[in-house]
């Protein structure tokens, strides 16, 4: 039995998610928003989900943006995971 296709995205695709996870360092919002805006100028900061681990040493971060493609989304999460304080792309 074969598995069933990933659901397709329709482009463009409003409130789009990303979480990223990272050290729990000042100004890590603002480090994880300047590397989303290169690819989505249009990222609203209004809407953001900030959660700190236990200890406080890891921050998950979940931004919406409008996706509007899969290059677009590819380069997000390129360009984050090759960022020194990000550990996680999602």
């Amino acid at each position: 039995m074969s598995q069933p296709d990933a659901p397709k995205i329709e482009f463009p695709c409003p409130n789009y998610p990303i979480k990223v996870v990272g050290k729990g360092i000042d100004g890590y919002e603002q480090i994880v928003a300047d590397i989303i805006r290169v690819h989505a100028p249009d990222l609203d900061l209004e809407i953001i989900k900030v959660k700190e681990s236990s200890n406080g040493r890891f921050r998950s971060i979940t931004v919406y943006i409008t996706a509007t493609g899969v290059q677009q989304l590819e380069n997000i999460h390129r360009d984050l995971s090759s960022c020194e304080h990000v550990h996680m792309v999602m």
